[in-house]
Parts: C-alpha cells; sequence; structure tokens
C-alpha cells in the first residue's frame, strides 16, 4: 500500500510540474488599441543650422510593452509626427524619459503582468513565469534587498539587447541622435559596439545612439536602489560630442542632481539631457536657477506619461535656452517639446 501511496504522490507532482512548464511557456497575444497620437506642447526658437533638442513625452501603458514591435510602432508615430512638422533633420538630438527601457523586461510576458494592480505584483508574475531565470539572479543579487534586485535582473540579457535594438534602429532609421531615455540592468557597459551585463550591482543607466544606431561611448551609469526604486546622483558627468554640440545626460528629476553648478559649468556643456520619470517632481523655478548659474546653453526634462501599474500622471516638460525657461502643458496625452538651438 505504502508504495501506491508514493507512486500516487510522485505522479500528482510530475503531473503538477508539467502543468506549471506548460503555462510559462504559454505566451498569448492579446489584442490590444493603442493611441498613436502625440500634441506639439513646446516649439521655441526659429529653424537654424545649428539643429535642435526635441523631447519626447511619451504617454505609455502597460500593454504597449506586450512586444518590441508594438512598443517601436507608437515611438515611431511620434517621430513621424516630429518630421511633419519639420523637427528632424541631421543636427536633432532627441530625448526620451527616464525608465522607458526598464519595462522591457515586460516585453513577451503572460497576461497576469499587464493586469496587475502594481508594480511589484507584476514583477511577482514575472518571476513566477520565469523561474529558472530568477532564480538564476537571485543567486547574483545583491544584499540586502535580494528579491528586489533579483526581479529587475531576471531579464537582464535580453533587456540589453532589446534596449539596443529598439533605440538603434530608431536613431539609425530617423538619422537623429537618440537619448535612450534609461534602464536598470546589473553592471552594463558597451564592448565591441554592443550593450552588455555583468553579474555586478544594479545600475540605473542612459545610452546615447548616433545617426547611424551606434552607441557614443560608454552608459551614463547612476547607482539603483531596487527596494526603494530610486536613482542616486552621479559622481561625474559624461559629455558626449554630438552635432548639434556637447551634450551631457543626467537622470532623473530630483533637484539634488543638480546640486553642484560648478561641476556643470566646469564641464563646458552646451546641451543638458534631463530625462524623468512619472513621479519625478522637480521645482521648475529652482531647476531654471541651477541651470542659469551652470551656464549652460539649452537644456530640457521631460517625462514618462500614462499609466505604468499604479503610477500614473502627465506631468509637464521643461525647455530651457539662453536663460529662459519655459514649461508645457499638463494636458493629457503623448506631446512633443521642441527646442530649436
Amino acid at each position: 500500500m505504502r508504495p501506491l501511496i508514493i507512486l500516487a504522490l510522485t505522479l500528482t507532482l510530475l503531473a503538477g510540474l508539467g502543468s506549471y512548464a506548460r503555462w510559462c511557456q504559454q505566451r498569448p497575444v492579446s489584442h490590444y488599441l493603442s493611441d498613436l497620437r502625440s500634441q506639439v506642447a513646446l516649439d521655441l526658437g526659429q529653424p537654424g543650422a545649428r539643429g535642435n533638442l526635441l523631447g519626447i513625452q511619451p504617454e505609455l501603458f502597460a500593454g504597449d510593452y506586450q512586444s518590441l514591435s508594438r512598443l517601436r510602432l507608437k515611438l515611431a508615430a511620434y517621430l513621424d509626427h516630429a518630421r511633419e512638422r519639420g523637427m528632424l533633420n541631421a543636427r536633432t538630438v532627441v530625448v526620451l524619459p527616464e525608465h522607458i527601457g526598464t519595462w522591457l523586461l515586460a516585453v513577451g510576458e503572460k497576461d497576469e503582468l499587464y493586469h496587475a494592480p502594481g508594480q511589484r505584483q507584476a514583477l511577482h508574475w514575472l518571476a513566477a513565469s520565469n523561474p529558472l531565470d530568477f532564480l538564476g539572479a537571485l543567486l547574483a543579487a545583491q544584499a540586502p534587498s535580494r528579491v528586489s534586485d533579483a526581479l529587475l535582473r531576471t531579464k537582464a540579457q535580453s533587456m540589453a539587447h532589446d534596449y539596443q535594438q529598439l533605440f538603434g534602429d530608431l536613431a539609425r532609421d530617423y538619422g537623429i541622435t537618440l537619448v535612450a531615455g534609461s534602464i536598470v540592468l546589473p553592471e552594463p557597459r558597451v564592448e565591441h559596439g554592443r550593450l552588455q551585463v555583468g553579474r555586478g550591482p544594479l545600475y540605473n543607466v542612459s545610452l546615447v545612439f548616433d545617426r547611424a544606431g551606434k552607441p557614443l561611448g560608454q552608459p551614463q551609469r547612476h547607482a539603483y536602489d531596487a527596494e526603494a526604486s530610486t536613482t542616486t546622483t552621479a559622481t561625474a558627468l559624461q559629455v558626449l560630442d554630438t552635432p548639434a554640440g556637447r551634450l551631457g545626460v543626467l537622470l532623473g528629476g530630483d533637484l539634488a542632481h543638480l546640486t553642484d553648478a560648478r561641476t556643470l559649468a566646469a564641464s563646458r556643456l552646451d546641451l543638458l539631457a534631463m530625462p524623468s520619470d512619472l513621479q519625478a517632481a522637480a521645482d521648475a523655478t529652482q531647476l531654471h536657477e541651477q541651470l542659469l548659474r551652470s551656464g549652460i546653453h539649452a537644456g530640457m526634462q521631460v517625462h514618462l506619461r500614462g499609466r505604468l501599474w499604479e503610477q500614473q500622471g502627465q506631468p509637464p516638460a521643461l525647455a530651457f535656452r539662453a536663460g529662459t525657461s519655459a514649461l508645457g502643458a499638463s494636458t493629457s496625452g503623448a506631446q512633443l517639446v521642441n527646442l530649436w538651438l
């Protein structure tokens, strides 16, 4: 009798594991209607030979990340609108918001992830449908927030590949310099023209792609706290040469990231791109004053818009040029923010 009970339990366990394995492999693609429209929130200055700084504030929802082609379709629609308005040329620098690449971890996942009530629950579905990858990430996770850390590095390799493919191709296809927002990855670096990841700490990083779709320099790295979901102040600011001038990229909307105006001034920047998240709440007046003291010719802060699980909002963009600044509208929808240099 006892052997029969053991056999029955073993068969039940194997059947359960088989069902779970089949469930993990199922990735049905649901129908989803996405709003591809955008409006011009700001168009400052006059077209000239120096080019322009173009910020895109996409309105994104969890379903937009179901596939890479779906996300590309939406971003390409915004760029098509900008091109129709004469805002794209060989000297255009396009700025996308912070964490637009981080949620590439949702590409190709199960419907339960997109319909989760919050980001934490969505990440739990990610772990449940990728058990082996999650366990491997857990072994490499950094203390003290090992689970939160592991959740963000579960699909790091595929995320790095998708990030470069998506934004590199957009930069090449539209002939622009593209500040590709940011993405959270473990120990990211560029080797032989490809974005690679390691097993070290998590960083919130931004990569700039040139008009050929190739990365410019190494990623701008900011240490990232997985438990608090916060980006720390950069210890140094990378400066890149672009057709529109010398460009610096500063992640986040926290004014602490601009506390040392002398450091920015010493970098001899022409342009400052400030990709920010949905929850960024910078004081526009203080930000204007710090940009003014830094001696930067032009700068732009853009945000994610829409709703990504429980996080939602329609924050306005900020454009700064030659000592004056302007805020975009807080009305809903995707926005283009253009600044002629």
